[in-house]
């Protein structure tokens, strides 16, 4: 299990550090808290101490801990986390100043360094402020920046500690991303498109988005850059990705094609729809002016198309299936030229759209197939982009 040392100043926004404990603790990761004497004065040691499982560490020189703790913390975890951090903290850790267990443990941790800054918007945008920011950046430490918004002060402005899913997140990427992902763009598309009728009514399908807005989540932690094209859905972007929101599937098919040339990986996992009205009216049709028949036309396939103009990107295709599924998984791999298919049995009403598990196939072109039994939609994105960062190492190795 990973480990995270939590470094927590005499911030105000101390009092969100318990609730940044236990989102960490849902990603499996230990956390081991060390205060500043300030931070005691705000909240108790023993409170993080019963949060966490291991005693926090305030005094550089304690009997309860081993000899040496700063070396010997500093070889287990694998993240430096400060967060809230104080402009007082920020200046000493530029000067390199060791006068007590955190500022100390900073020069002796080989980890990467996150700080997520928290105090008055004067304070933070004070020059020397911002020059011991940069000369930290300098070093190679990280900032998840800070918000504007109410302070303790009661003014509104920059400084207000930054929203914890977004610190969780950046934190989770410095500590699983891989290099071969860094620098690399990886578009993803989720959710269903809709097909107006007219302003009130469309034509779309059920996919709720999550297994596209999951592999986005998951390719970002890895070290991608990740672009996101989602269709209408009810859920919240992941923190440090780029979203571009779409509605009708022509709108999905130009926001690819605009990263398409740049992109090193891209995964459709959008339910994008195979049909469209071949008339939209601009104005509601009134019940009694409904035309006998819709008419109805096919959408461009856009996985075809771009299985037509790939070059070196890795495209990844997905197949909605209620039967036939490996059958249909398979023509529509070799049809559609992608180097990696997901499938699923969209018939069952447990797994697949609007579930939080799904169950899926993994298919390559030279015949080999994967089967996923029922998970989380998290597990299984993971198990994607694990896929995905073999192909790209494979093909690395055979440039």
């Amino acid at each position: 299990m990973n480990k995270i040392a939590l470094g927590v100043t005499s911030s105000i926004s101390l009092y969100k550090a318990p609730d940044l404990i236990r989102l960490f603790q849902k990603e499996d990761l230990a956390v081991r808290v060390i205060m500043t004497e300030k931070a005691t004065n705000f909240i108790h040691p023993d409170l993080f101490t019963a949060l966490s499982g291991e005693p926090a560490i305030v005094n550089l020189f304690d009997d309860r801990q081993r000899p040496i703790e700063h070396i010997a913390l500093a070889a287990e975890v694998s993240l430096l986390l400060i967060a809230p951090a104080t402009a007082n903290l920020i200046a000493k850790l530029a000067a390199g100043l060791a006068d007590d267990f955190l500022s100390t443990f900073y020069l002796a941790v080989k980890a990467p360094v996150l700080i997520a800054p928290a105090m008055n918007q004067a304070m933070f945008e004070h020059p020397q402020t911002q020059a011991n920011i940069k000369k930290l950046k300098e070093t190679g430490v990280e900032f998840v920046e800070p918000e504007s918004g109410y302070l303790a002060c009661g003014q509104t402005g920059s400084g207000r500690l930054a929203s914890l899913p977004k610190i969780v997140e950046t934190s989770l990427r410095l500590i699983r991303r891989q290099p071969v992902f860094k620098d690399q763009l990886v578009v993803i598309t989720a959710g269903p498109t809709r097909e107006a009728l007219d302003p009130v009514r469309f034509l779309s399908n059920r996919s709720s988005g999550r297994m596209g807005y999951e592999l986005a989540r998951e390719a970002y932690q890895l070290g991608a850059e990740v672009v996101l094209i989602s269709g209408p859905v009810e859920l919240e972007p992941p923190a440090g990705v780029k979203v571009e929101q779409v509605v009708s599937s022509e709108e999905m098919r130009q926001a690819i094609l605009k990263y398409y040339d740049r992109a090193r990986v891209v995964i459709m996992a959008a339910a994008v729809s195979d049909f469209r009205f071949n008339r939209t009216s601009q104005e509601k049709i009134k019940k009694e002016n409904l035309p006998a028949g819709l008419q109805l036309e096919t959408t461009p396939d856009i996985l075809e198309e771009l299985g037509g103009l790939k070059q070196d990107q890795l495209l990844v295709g997905f197949a909605a299936e209620t039967a036939g599924l490996k059958a249909r998984a398979g023509d529509k791999m070799k049809k559609k030229k992608v180097d990696l298919m997901v499938a699923n049995d969209v018939s069952r009403p447990d797994i697949g759209f609007g579930c939080e598990e799904n169950e899926v196939y993994l298919f390559w072109p030279d015949g080999r197939e994967k089967f996923i039994s029922k998970t989380t939609k998290r597990k299984i994105s993971q198990e994607i982009l694990t896929e995905i960062g073999t192909i790209l190492n494979e093909r690395q190795g055979n440039s």
